[in-house]
């Protein structure tokens, strides 16, 4: 059974929705377009209005935390999303945010159990019992932990019954719809209309999300995932029911365990954070780029690390990676080994203006730009970041986009960069990857999964077979050689190399940022590696 309301009532909450979202971004919208675009062009005032970004920015994310979490469904996932890209997005707004993981409000077991009878039947004729009390609340579903029956009429195998929300589908079409009418709004700033079609991606979004609310698809996904990782004990895939699975309803083994972003349990049972985010960079990059079929909502709550057998030597426990929640998949097509290697050989070796041709030839620029620039800016950067962590990317130096800024000053006012549609899914769940390992490990080291799966993704696409040889030859100056001493000598080469007198405290200065950078590998340039890559694999849906 459904909510307990008239159609005319159910109309009149679904219509007070639409106006709630229209409402809320139509007000962030005119104060943004207000405060950053026209009153921080006003001197003393524009500086004011500045340093308060932060605190609007945390405003920003409060409102919009509680509007998910009053609202679910769509809000959720995006709130979700946003709160992953620790990568990327300022603190104000992850952390905030980072609570609708776990904040989803629960809907009452009654009408969720109407629905399970709906489905099902006799459902008390096919469980042993269902906990009444949700395990988990989620944007479009809702899980509770059951037990089958054992042989003897008994309880025996613990399940979880994961059974969609009332009126789910009416309230995703409705907030689409909404987010919609937002996305024509922000097609009337020429910048960004210029650069992504913002209805269309909204289009795509929603074909996402009615995919998560076909469960049947999702136990097909599942199943595949079982067979990937059948024979490998570092991941675990639960076991589907088919038999008590529809459209609405899916039946799974039980597998939770510590989540992946508990840190603090983590560390407690044994189990070293360093080494997950290792393993989850393994178990994705092989699914995106070997297997060709991914888990496309990695979040923290879909992401759990089983502790297994004793502590061995020096404390650290064995632990499995485990998986749940497989609505959102991706699928990539064959990739070219040519244009693959074209790829990994011009990040390693800076190559800026092969990256830029492989980014002209995916989209990523806008008719008339002037590649050559932009090329002279992409060496610049590669530069800079070699070396760099990705927490030290996400907090740049003010002086040093300063005078980037003023060094790439026609690069930046024109900027001819737009998001090719196709890259927009495979790249958010890269992102969240790379939000999830920063916080598992922020100076991870890249190039043992770079050198790997460099040789075995060219090998995989039938193109000419990386020997470890060569890939070693590659990467041995970066391995050998500090990062900013590379810098120093490809300045020189290029006649780019200046030298001036500091004062003794801005030496000082550098002189310690400079020795905090050197030796370190840079996570950031395995992320610029895999995300170039990525931009070859044309994300399907699944047909």
């Amino acid at each position: 059974m459904g909510l307990d309301l008239s159609t005319t009532s159910k109309k009149l909450s679904l219509n007070g929705r639409s106006q709630h979202i229209l409402r809320f971004f139509g007000f962030t919208i005119i104060q943004t377009i207000i405060l950053d675009l026209f009153l921080t062009r006003i001197p003393i005032l524009g500086g004011q209005i500045r340093a308060t970004r932060p605190h609007r920015l945390r405003n920003f994310a409060h409102n919009f935390r509680v509007l998910a979490i009053e609202m679910g469904g769509v809000m959720i996932k995006l709130g979700q999303f946003l709160s992953s890209r620790v990568d990327v997005l300022p603190s104000e707004i992850t952390e905030e945010l980072l609570g609708l993981q776990d904040e989803v409000p629960p809907v009452p077991t009654p009408l969720i159990f109407g629905i399970l009878a709906q489905e099902l039947g006799d459902w008390r004729a096919k469980f042993a019992a269902i906990d009444e009390t949700p395990l988990a609340a989620a944007s479009l579903g809702q899980a509770y932990r059951a037990w089958l029956f054992a042989a003897d009429g008994t309880r025996g195998d613990t399940v979880i019954i994961k059974v969609q929300r009332p009126q789910i589908e009416e309230i995703v079409r409705v907030d689409m719809s909404a987010l919609q009418q937002v996305a024509q709004w922000l097609m009337r700033y020429r910048p960004i209309a210029r650069r992504a079609d913002i209805p269309a991606l909204m289009d795509e979004f929603a074909v996402t999300l009615w995919e998560e609310l076909d469960y049947e698809s999702e136990a097909e996904n599942a199943e595949r995932f079982q067979v990937m990782y059948a024979e490998n004990p570092a991941v675990q895939i639960p076991h589907v029911y088919r038999a008590l699975s529809t459209k609405r309803v899916i039946v799974l083994e039980d597998v939770t365990a510590i989540k992946l972003s508990n840190l603090e349990e983590l560390e407690a049972a044994g189990i070293d954070p360093h080494l997950v985010a290792d393993r989850l960079l393994d178990v994705y990059f092989r699914q995106v780029f070997i297997e060709a079929f991914f888990h496309a909502d990695p979040h923290p709550g879909n992401l759990f690390v089983k502790p297994m057998g004793e502590k061995r030597e020096g404390g650290q426990r064995p632990f499995r990676l485990v998986f749940i929640d497989f609505g959102m998949v991706g699928h990539v097509p064959d990739l070219v080994g040519e244009n693959l290697s074209k790829v990994l050989v011009s990040v390693t070796q800076r190559d800026a203006d092969a990256l830029t041709e492989a980014y002209q030839n995916l989209g990523f620029f806008l008719p008339g730009a002037d590649l050559d620039r932009i090329a002279e800016a992409q060496a610049t950067l590669l530069d800079r970041i070699w070396g760099r962590s990705l927490l030290e990317l996400a907090n740049p130096d003010p002086d040093e986009l300063h005078e980037l800024g003023k060094e790439f000053r026609d690069v930046f006012y024109e900027f001819p960069f737009q998001i090719p549609q196709d890259f927009v899914y495979l790249g958010r769940a890269m992102g969240m990857v790379s939000g999830l390992v920063s916080q598992l490990n922020p100076e991870i080291n890249p190039w043992y999964h770079l050198e790997k799966f460099g040789e075995e993704l060219v090998k995989s696409q039938g193109g000419r077979a990386w020997s470890k040889t060569l890939v070693l030859e590659l990467l041995r100056p970066y391995l050998q050689v500090p990062a900013q001493l590379r810098s120093l000598l490809t300045d020189l080469e290029r006649g780019r190399l200046q030298v001036r007198t500091l004062p003794d405290r801005e030496t000082s200065r550098r002189l310690n940022r400079m020795d905090k950078k050197i030796g370190q590998l840079s996570w950031s340039i395995l992320g610029a590696a895999s995300i170039i890559s990525a931009t070859l694999l044309y994300l399907k849906r699944k047909e």
